[in-house]
This record gives C-alpha cells, structure tokens and sequence, in this order.
C-alpha cells in the first residue's frame, strides 16, 4: 500500500453506497479482508473523522481518504473529565475527536457499536452514576443545550432537568453565557471583533458569512492575541454569539484559518499534519448562572497536551514548510 494518503470524493456510482463497498471501487486490487483490515487499522477517514463502520452510508461529495497510518485511537469515557454536576447540570470537559450528539441515525445503533467510536452523550449517565454512586439506570434524562465540533477539546454544560435546559437555553439565547476558546492560527493577527451574517453555503458547499441583506444569522466574535508562534499566533476567542463553526469560519474568512482545520483551510502539508492530529482549537473557559438558583458559575479547562504539543512546535520552529501568514 502506498504509504502517502489517498483521497477520494463520493460520485454518484458510489453514493449511498457502505463505505467498504466504495473502496472496492478506488481500490480494485485490495480483496474485502484486506479493505476490512485497513478501516480495523483505523486508515480510513470520511470528511476527515476516524471511520470504523464498514456498514456507514456515503452521500455524494463526501471525502474518503486513506491514511498512510493507523490514527489515534477514539476517545472513550476515561478521556472525558467531569467538572461540576448537581442535580440540575453537568459541566464536562471533551476531549478532541469525539462528537457531542450521536446522529439522530446512529442512536438504533448496539451498545458494542457504539463504544467503537462513543458520542459524549452516550457516556453521560456513566459519568454521573460514578460520580454520584448510583446504577447508571437511575441518572435520569440529560438535555444538552449547546455543543461544540468533533475535533474541538473543552467545557460543556448539559441540562439534568426540562426546567434547568429551558433556562440554560434562554441564557445561550440572551448571549450571556461567557465562552473563550484557545485557537492557533495561521499568521499574525491584531486583537479585533469579527460582525458578519452567516448563512448555511456561501456558495461552495460550506457555511460562511454573507453581504447578502435579511440572510444570515448574526455572528460576533473577538480576538485577542497572546502569543506569537513563528508565523503562527496562539489567539484568545470569546464568542458573543454562538454560530455553527463560528470562530472557523472568521477566522478563515480574515485569512487566518485555525491549524489543523480541514474544512475551511487549505491542506497541510504531510510533514506538517503528520506531527499534531487535531484541530487546534479548545474551549478553556465556559461561564453562565445556575439555571435553578442563579449562583454564577465559571469553568476553565487548560490546554490538553495535544494542543500544548501544537504550541510547543511553532515556538520551536515553523512546520513542514507551511506558509507563515
């Protein structure tokens, strides 16, 4: 097998077809046991997540790639740190790699299957039942109110009641509940306020923000800067709004995309991705009054060491020849 990646986009011969039965197509001299043996090695990634499900259907324009490598195995429950929990919420702190909600058509999937590749709110009545010293039967329902990207690392709060969510989300709803990511990005950018209106496609198949009047959702972000990293900056965001890939898309769009973001930058260079597999941004610090008795609450989660190793590369040296802004 060829040791650099491969990477394939889903046509319309292959849409809603399995995943394997897609790589039959690409890779016609590969049987099924050894196309098996390559998603089990964890080499096989859609739109640029682990994939270990044989079965996962594709739509059109997807990407499937190939790794030259085994990726970091998925986070489990160990990777997941409770940071608060009462009766009405629980704070945790997420680790890259793994989803906040478990599609609505993966939720059928067996408990073996879903362990392969857990969403966090699968783990959530196992966190709360250790933490509480109860059968996981006994947490109860948990409503979540926000969420953050796969490949973003941070603070999250669910709701343990219908009263404690509604009034959680009327606080996300207010723009009151404060919340700083840590980013690094491409360049050196001044401390700003990014005001746009974003739509679901600018008109390349991805969310950005739009010129056009009465489209769009509001979306304001600032920045700060905190450090500068040999043509890369580590960069302080605090969201007064909380779009879809916000931080992402404005930063991006000002020509400072995050490292590591696969969606809204251009590649990394071999050399460059093989050092660090994440995004590089996390949410350090999530701030909002208790739902029920309207004490203020205020988390902050350091780096991970994933995201501390990005860091400590770009004070060392530029990476893989990336361009520096």
């Amino acid at each position: 097998m060829d040791s650099e990646r491969q990477s394939f986009v889903v046509q319309s011969p292959q849409a809603g077809r399995t995943v394997l039965s897609a790589l039959r197509d690409w890779l016609p001299g590969h049987s099924w046991s050894a196309l098996r043996k390559l998603l089990a090695a964890r080499r096989v990634l859609v739109n640029h997540a682990l994939c270990l499900d044989e079965a996962r259907r594709l739509k059109e324009g997807e990407v499937v790639e190939l790794s030259g490598r085994a990726q970091r195995p998925p986070p489990s429950a160990g990777d997941v740190g409770v940071v608060y929990v009462d009766a009405d919420v629980i704070v945790v702190d997420k680790p890259s790699g793994m989803i906040t909600l478990r599609h609505a058509a993966e939720r059928d999937w067996s408990s073996d299957k879903k362990s392969r590749q857990p969403a966090l709110d699968d783990l959530l009545a196992e966190l709360i039942a250790r933490s509480e010293h109860v059968p996981p039967k006994a947490v109860g329902p948990i409503f979540s109110v926000h969420r953050i990207d796969r490949e973003t690392s941070g603070l999250l709060v669910f709701a343990r009641r219908p009263a404690a969510r509604d009034a959680l989300i009327a606080q996300f709803e207010a723009h009151s509940v404060e919340r700083m990511y840590l980013a690094v990005v491409r360049g050196d950018i001044a401390a700003q306020t990014f005001d746009s209106y974003l739509v679901a496609d600018r008109g390349d198949g991805r969310r950005g923000s739009t010129t056009v009047p009465g489209a769009g959702k509001h979306a304001v972000t600032h920045v700060r800067p905190l450090e500068q990293l040999n043509g890369w900056t580590l960069l302080e965001c605090r969201l007064e709004t909380g779009r879809t890939h916000q931080i992402r898309i404005h930063l991006s769009e000002a020509g400072h995309p995050v490292y590591g973001d696969t969606k809204y930058a251009p590649a990394l260079t071999p050399e460059a991705r093989s050092r660090v597999q994440r995004l590089a941004l996390h949410a350090a610090m999530l701030g909002f009054d208790h739902p029920m008795d309207g004490r203020h609450l205020r988390f902050e989660s350091p780096p991970p060491r994933d995201f501390q190793a990005i860091v400590s590369v770009f004070r060392a040296t530029n990476v893989g020849g990336e361009p520096a802004g």
